[in-house]
């Protein structure tokens, strides 16, 4: 990440708290304003609570810097709750919601911001990857992680090396359906964050809408998606494999005993679809992997031991 990406949208007031408390941009995780409140950024995955109280005036110029003094201009994004920008950062936004026939129109009197900073760590995935490849092609593999524990970020890196290629995978097609502009960080629909040579990206899309526009129009050997939970995401992603294509996928989760029960997720587990379960951590490290499981449930990895069966 580079510091002048935050720096250049950031209210002059702001940065000067952050520089105050000597908070570290290259840990940075989450830059909280709230009107009359204090400023609360996550640091490291620890919240941090600083002295300096958030003015309307603040937020206002931080919107003004982060929107290029237009707003307009992200009539769409707006609509979802969020701005990306440079660098693959998002800027979530609160405050008064205007819909209509149900959708939302504007958001207006904004009152809130988060912003979240993208970070890549590249070569993340390298642990993994021979516990879910098979014959030099990637597994349907489901990510289980509980909030700030580094989902996005591995599976990212795994998007990457599956469209490159390396020693345990040969180079596919992915399509990566990036709901929440996380994935690819696009901005102005181009990917900020390294996807791969052989990766296809539909920004700001709904995923179970976006798997079917992929396997329609761009014939990817592998979808990725973050964060399925609706029916609607469950029923396009056995779709997509049924019509053979590899799946990238995640969920919230803090154990496969908590999958499991899921019901959304108890038949496609029940049939073995997946064939890789992730499940990461944080008691000792962000993206820790508390377990590789394979279809059945069996242990294959974990940091502390070799479970291979």
């Amino acid at each position: 990440m580079r510091e002048d990406e935050l720096t250049k949208v950031l209210g002059k007031a702001i940065k000067s708290a952050l520089e105050e408390h000597q908070i570290p941009y290259d840990k940075l995780q989450e830059i909280r304003l709230r009107i009359g409140k204090p400023l609360i950024v996550v640091c490291d995955n620890r919240e941090r609570v600083l002295q300096k109280k958030v003015e309307k005036e603040d937020l206002l110029e931080t919107l003004e810097y982060v929107s290029n003094y237009s707003l307009y201009a992200f009539e769409n994004e707006l609509k979802q709750g969020f701005i990306t920008i440079e660098g693959g950062h998002r800027v979530g936004i609160s405050g008064q919601v205007s819909a209509e026939n149900g959708e939302v129109k504007i958001i207006k009197h904004i009152s809130t911001m988060n912003i979240r900073v993208s970070h890549e760590i590249l070569d993340c995935g390298n642990t993994v990857f021979p516990y879910i490849t098979k014959n030099k092609q990637i597994c349907n593999t489901l990510i289980i992680s509980p909030p700030r524990c580094g989902k996005t970020t591995l599976l990212r890196d795994l998007v990457r090396q599956v469209s490159d290629g390396n020693r345990w995978v040969k180079g596919s097609t992915v399509g990566v359906v990036d709901e929440r502009s996380e994935i690819g960080g696009c901005y102005l629909g181009v990917p900020q964050n390294h996807l791969g040579i052989r990766t296809d990206v539909l920004d700001c899309c709904p995923k179970s809408k976006g798997m079917l526009m992929l396997i329609r129009s761009m014939a990817p050997q592998v979808i990725a998606v973050d964060e399925i939970g609706s029916q609607e995401d469950i029923h396009a992603l056995e779709y997509a494999m049924l019509c053979g294509c590899r799946m990238l996928t995640t969920i919230h989760g803090a154990s496969m005993e908590e999958i499991r029960k899921k019901p959304l997720l108890e038949r496609l587990i029940k049939e073995h679809r997946f064939e890789r379960y992730i499940v990461l951590g944080s008691l000792h490290h962000i993206g820790e992997i508390e377990g590789i499981y394979d279809e059945r449930g069996s242990l294959l990895y974990r940091e502390d031991a070799l479970c291979r069966s």
